[in-house]
């Protein structure tokens, strides 16, 4: 998954302003304790942060 998908998947979910704020301040489990921001930061892939995201939130299926 590119870079641009992921984040289109996001806005979709969250919202154009809240996907943001989202990904910078809420703590994920499945990514060991970081925020997408920080997972994406270090060099994690954009599917499996979109995965841990899925684990965490009711992601409909259309956008999974």
């Amino acid at each position: 998954m590119r870079l641009t998908e992921f984040w289109r998947r996001m806005r979709a979910h969250f919202g154009d302003a809240y996907a943001d704020s989202w990904a910078r301040d809420y703590v994920l489990a499945p990514l060991d304790g970081r925020t997408v921001m920080q997972a994406l930061a270090e060099g994690e892939s954009a599917k499996s942060v979109w995965r841990a995201v899925c684990q965490v939130e009711d992601v409909p299926p259309r956008l999974r």
